[in-house]
């Protein structure tokens, strides 16, 4: 599926914060569930098409009950440029509306970011005019997914 919407280059690849009152944002509410231990959480996550992962805080880790220190690494690179490595929890479940996906996150920053991949998966997009997230109106109850 082609995306529908472009994001200047400020935002790709970044997982921190951004200032709330801007326009343009988009933020979706999410239930996380952790499939090793089954504990979930609700967020609102901003969805961000210049990230690629779903990222999560470290605070949402915990929720879910992942210990950090014991995890894998994820090498990223942040929107300055910079590489780091941060911890990537799996597996998770990211559920919106009619639509989930299984996969990991990466811990960083202090907002959750929803991601490109996962939108994908998921046959998301964003309304940008309502700002708002929805499932593809092409395929309303079910998440179709490109295979070219």
């Amino acid at each position: 599926m082609a995306l529908p919407w472009k994001i200047g280059t400020a935002q790709a690849n970044r997982c921190v914060a951004k200032k709330r009152n801007i326009m343009g944002l988009t933020y979706a509410k999410l239930k996380l569930t952790n499939l090793f231990n089954h504990h979930q959480v609700e967020i609102n996550a901003l969805v961000d098409t210049g990230a690629t992962f779903m990222c999560v805080t470290e605070e949402i880790a915990l929720q879910l009950g992942f210990d950090i220190t014991e995890v894998s690494q994820q090498l990223v690179t942040l929107a300055d440029g910079h590489q780091r490595k941060v911890p990537k929890i799996a597996p998770i479940e990211i559920a919106f509306e009619n639509r989930s996906y299984v996969t990991e996150a990466v811990v960083l920053g202090d907002e959750p970011l929803l991601g490109v991949i996962p939108l994908e998966a998921m046959d998301l997009i964003v309304d940008p005019r309502q700002q708002k997230l929805i499932a593809n109106p092409q395929h309303p109850n079910y998440p179709v997914a490109l295979a070219k």
